[in-house]
């Protein structure tokens, strides 16, 4: 089986199940991704380490994190390894003093610890073949509620709004903490010039 490198290419809100995410890995360029569900606390993990949102307090992933390095654990590699009955599956390679051993882990989890670790993520061909979608099949809603966000967000001062990034993040609301974020240094730079 040929082994593909994966990136991870987005998360967006799922209509078709209450609550959770999509999150879509596939590999650079290609035109199928592999649409994995996970829930709204697996999409923030995740979205805090893509977007390098800090937080007050360590997150589970910051946990395992500290604990691997602490004990000289090498998190090698993730592979998703298969998708049966509509679930996918995955590994979490992890090396100690020379010797691999291969964890079961669910998807986000290895994918939030992957990124975390800075190690690569794998799949195989036939999962690509047998589950992945098509780049074209791939529609990120567009919310309308983000355009009035955005107005009300653009008469609201710099030192609100970094009030309002705080409370998303000690609300554990990751994406909104991002957006905010992205919008304070947007409006720092344009400040400057």
């Amino acid at each position: 089986m040929n082994r593909i490198l994966l990136e991870v290419i987005g998360i967006s809100y799922s209509n078709s199940q209450n609550g959770a995410y999509t999150l879509l890995v596939g590999e650079h360029g290609a035109k199928k991704f592999l649409p994995i569900v996970i829930g709204e606390a697996e999409a923030q993990s995740i979205v805090i380490i893509l977007e390098n949102i800090d937080h007050p307090r360590p997150m589970t992933y910051d946990l395992m994190r500290d604990i691997t390095e602490h004990y000289s654990i090498k998190v090698k590699e993730v592979v998703i390894s298969k998708f049966k009955n509509g679930l996918f599956y995955s590994e979490l390679h992890c090396e100690h003093d020379g010797k691999v051993t291969i964890f079961d882990a669910r998807p986000s989890d290895a994918i939030a610890l992957a990124l975390h670790h800075k190690c690569p993520i794998y799949t195989y061909s036939n999962v690509i073949d047998e589950a992945g979608i098509n780049a074209n099949d791939i529609h990120f809603e567009s919310d309308c509620d983000n355009d009035n966000h955005d107005e009300e967000r653009s008469s609201v001062s710099i030192e609100e709004l970094e009030l309002m990034l705080r409370d998303a993040i000690d609300n554990e609301d990751y994406s909104t903490a991002a957006e905010l974020r992205d919008i304070i240094k947007e409006r720092k730079k344009t400040n400057q010039i």
